[in-house]
């Protein structure tokens, strides 16, 4: 490890990094001693002081890590240049550029600052996110241990970029090579990277990545860890954890582009892996092939839904979103009867919020970890092994209504605070706790008394206006609330 970290100029500006000079020793203290006390009050007395708890281990790559970046077109300031590069800290609307990003390999600032370059001169707008008029969004980036990169420009509809786009890209001076040049349509009125069609400029439309000996084809919006060397630690540590036995079934859920699956498979006969996103399916179906996989089965749909259609299973791993498990889904998972479940997390929040549901569906945490597959930021990946109470040494009966379950939980998936800064992030404007409560007993979610009547029999309610609900019901389902 390196005892001195460089110091991002931007540091401080940008919400990217957050330990800015901080040499990584003494990141990774202040990262574990914050995750321990996120967990202190659901894990068992003592937890961090035994065997069970094994750490925190620091990523191998400390800088130029990252695997994908997601730049935004925008400006620094109202009336300013166009800007391509990330959000100024807490600010919706100002984008910085980052000319010497530290936690990306130097072509991806190469590529950067020549598509910014390229598209000032010609003068072409940016998408507004008020007006929703213009036509730049994003520029993605995604790059492989051999420094394939693939370029992904992410625009409203109706543009498209002239010939010598790609012509310039592929003239940039690389250590790598491009393998690709993609141009998406999005007209989404949020700032996420959707796709609602896909054009190759020049090239493939994917990478091929080797994780712990097998191949894996990222498509453009597929899941894939962004510190490729960071996850084999992870996914060796998951292996470890879940012991399969052979003849055993395992769920892989919210699976992606089926790492995970794939690397149990050897050692199992059988795999389901769920994903939501159909494109991370297909990749996952032909990766499978391609490793020569027989016994990986990849459905594309909702874990919530597709549970019922699945067998019974002898382990489940989980690798959420951000957010965590729906607490239905949750609630589905413990009636399985798996004796052992790992549960992956890149938001440990989550994961604490979910440790004491699952001890009441009766599984124990027998073991945890945190690994760094982040430096420089304020994330930290969490990993957990949770066995069933018929299995530990101590049995107790625990009789959990899962009905009743579901219902309660359901407010748990996300607070008022995060609703609200999902709207802020993703529409540019505030909504309050009154929006919120109005659009969630719409959808019928238990809500405090309070939040859904007037103080007084004369007094009226404002209407939550229909910009702001339509709003609001995208970060509910988001969240998997709705």
């Amino acid at each position: 490890m390196m005892d001195e970290a460089k110091r991002c100029p931007l540091f401080g500006s940008c919400g990217g990094c957050f330990y800015g000079g901080l040499p990584y020793r003494d990141e990774l203290r202040e990262k574990e001693e914050k995750l321990k006390g996120l967990f202190r009050d659901v894990v068992p007395e003592g937890f961090f002081d035994s065997a069970a708890y094994e750490g925190i281990t620091g990523s191998p790559v400390e800088e130029g890590y990252r695997n994908k970046m997601e730049y935004s077109f925008g400006n620094a300031e109202k009336d300013g240049p166009l800007t391509l590069g990330l959000h100024k800290k807490k600010s919706f609307f100002d984008i910085l550029s980052v000319p010497d990003c530290l936690i990306v390999s130097e072509d991806f600032n190469t590529v950067r600052a020549a598509a910014e370059a390229y598209f000032r001169e010609k003068n072409v707008p940016f998408y507004h996110k008020k007006t929703h008029s213009g036509s730049l969004r994003h520029l993605v980036l995604r790059r492989n241990r051999e420094g394939d990169l693939l370029v992904n420009l992410v625009t409203a509809s109706g543009f498209r970029p002239e010939p010598d786009f790609a012509e310039m890209l592929l003239s940039l001076p690389l250590s790598g090579r491009i393998a690709g040049i993609l141009h998406t349509e999005n007209d989404a009125l949020s700032d996420t990277v959707a796709k609602d069609a896909l054009h190759v400029l020049w090239g493939e439309d994917h990478l091929t990545e080797t994780v712990l000996g097998l191949q894996f084809d990222i498509s453009p919006f597929s899941f894939f860890q962004t510190n490729t060397e960071a996850a084999e630690l992870l996914y060796e540590k998951a292996r470890a954890y879940i012991a399969l036995t052979p003849g055993s079934r395992v769920y892989d859920l919210y699976s992606g582009t089926g790492t995970i699956a794939q690397l149990l498979a050897p050692a199992c006969e059988k795999v389901y892996g769920v994903e939501i996103v159909e494109e991370a399916v297909e990749a996952a179906r032909g990766n499978a092939e391609k490793n020569g996989l027989a016994n990986c089965e990849f459905i594309a749909g909702d874990v919530l839904r597709v549970l019922d259609e699945l067998p019974p299973a002898d382990y489940i791993v989980l690798d959420p979103p951000r957010d965590g498990v729906n607490p239905k889904a949750l609630a589905k998972l413990m009636r399985s009867g798996a004796g052992r479940m790992v549960y992956i997390s890149c938001k440990p929040k989550s994961l604490a919020r979910d440790l004491p549901m699952l001890k009441l569906g009766g599984y124990e945490l027998q073991k945890m970890a945190f690994i760094d597959l982040f430096p420089k930021t304020d994330n930290c990946e969490a990993v957990a092994l949770l066995s069933k109470l018929s299995e530990v040494k101590h049995h107790i009966e625990v009789t959990v209504d899962m009905d009743e379950l579901d219902l309660t939980s359901a407010e748990s998936l996300a607070t008022y605070d995060e609703i609200r800064e999902w709207v802020q992030e993703n529409y540019g404007f505030h909504v309050t706790n009154l929006n919120i409560a109005q659009v969630k007993r719409k959808h019928g979610i238990i809500e405090q008394q309070n939040y859904n009547f007037p103080k007084s029999e004369n007094s009226r309610q404002p209407n939550c206006p229909e910009e702001k609900e339509k709003a609001i019901e995208e970060a509910l389902k988001h969240f998997q609330m709705i």
